[in-house]
């Protein structure tokens, strides 16, 4: 995912995660932004809010993606964002991230450009919606445009766990060990596949 170079657009996909389940839904959102021709995923983790400093922040992440950096912002054609919910609202490092891209925001630097967002949380009713909904916000103030998931996908009506127009979703019970079921396995590949084709879209119809 994270390796190409060639493509015409580079997706975006910056995660904040605790017990992996948002990185595992970032890696399939990923695979399916790679399934449109032209475009890959380029995934990136929030550096943690509590490890900020020199002596604790390590230069790599023990696992997962590297860290996310504002200029990685820039090279982007699209941005996907994805955290756990924290009290029906998305992550404090997420949000940490996104405060510090001020420089971007006066640049325009994301704005015309797709965008999209995914949550985990531990239970059914745990406030995926109202995540997605906040994660949306300064999105918008970038100027992006939101992609939320049309019910054209079979997997959105029959779903019994995760998944909503607004965005992937997944729910991880409460130890947080459920592994993603086939619906919403699929809508986060759509998600991807999604997102990836609007900015091939915009990209071509810029270039003509």
């Amino acid at each position: 995912m994270s390796t190409a170079t060639n493509a015409n657009c580079t997706i975006l996909i910056v995660y904040d995660s605790n017990g992996g389940n948002t990185y595992r839904m970032a890696q399939l959102i990923g695979r399916g932004a790679d399934s449109v021709e032209g475009c890959t995923a380029r995934l990136r983790a929030a550096p943690k809010a509590g490890d900020r400093s020199a002596q604790r922040l390590p230069s790599v992440p023990d696992s997962g993606a590297p860290y996310a950096e504002t200029s990685d912002l820039k090279a982007c054609d699209a941005l996907i964002i994805g955290s756990p919910t924290h009290f029906g609202n998305m992550s404090a490092s997420l949000k940490l991230f996104l405060d510090q891209t001020t420089e971007q925001w006066f640049a325009g630097t994301l704005s015309g450009k797709p965008a999209a967002v995914f949550t985990s949380t531990g239970s059914m009713h745990g406030g995926q919606e109202s995540t997605l909904l906040s994660m949306m916000v300064p999105l918008l103030h970038h100027g992006m445009l939101i992609c939320g998931l049309p019910y054209s996908n079979p997997a959105l009506m029959q779903t019994t766990r995760g998944g909503t127009p607004y965005g992937a979703s997944h729910v991880a019970g409460e130890d947080g060990s459920a592994p993603l079921d086939s619906n919403e396995s699929e809508l986060c590949k759509a998600l991807g596949r999604r997102v990836a084709a609007t900015a091939l879209a915009l990209s071509t119809g810029n270039q003509g």
